[in-house]
């Protein structure tokens, strides 16, 4: 059995390469945050942890590394934007084999936020397949803003290892006194 320890990011990757496009931007200022030392938040990309997928694999094969990547991953964040598509792509598959076979909670960041404090209101934004899942109470959710300080608390603190801290809802959230302390009301 492999040791879960990374974090397994999922976006929409609205058929691009380029990291400056769609959710692809957000998740190279993800990876410049974890690399940076003038940041707080560090975490184990479970993306870096297996061989890189080209553009010309196989669906099977694209499917194949996305299971082995989350079979070593103790939390997913998944980022969602006005990018984010309700049923396109790899993400639904992503997020249905992340809450049904692996039970990772969810760590949903939304960019363009300061703070979550309704994540109900924002049902608009989800893919289909955490829509389910939130509706049906399956997944284990955090509602964040796509911001650095949250992003490093709810990634340390919610996993599949961290029982005390385990999610017990599908509409989680920080208080508003955790987004004063941070800086973000």
């Amino acid at each position: 059995m492999a040791y879960r320890n990374g974090t397994y990011v999922a976006f929409d990757g609205n058929g691009t390469t380029d990291p400056t496009k769609g959710d692809m931007k957000y998740y190279a200022l993800l990876q410049s945050w974890n690399a940076s030392n003038k940041f707080e938040l560090t975490f184990s990309d479970s993306h870096k942890k297996t061989y890189q997928v080209k553009d010309t694999s196989s669906k099977i094969t694209l499917q194949a590394r996305l299971l082995e990547r989350m079979r070593n991953s103790k939390n997913m964040l998944l980022i969602i934007s006005d990018y984010t598509n309700w049923d396109r792509g790899m993400l639904n598959f992503e997020i249905e084999k992340a809450i049904d076979h692996y039970n990772i909670p969810i760590i949903v960041a939304y960019t363009g936020y300061s703070n979550i404090l309704n994540p109900r209101a924002l049902a608009g934004k989800w893919p289909k397949a955490l829509y389910d899942r939130i509706m049906n109470q399956s997944a284990k959710c955090i509602h964040i803003p796509f911001k650095q300080k949250s992003i490093s608390a709810a990634v340390s603190q919610f996993s599949i290892h961290n029982k005390r801290d385990e999610l017990t809802s599908s509409l989680s959230y920080y208080t508003e006194d955790t987004y004063r302390g941070w800086g973000y009301l």
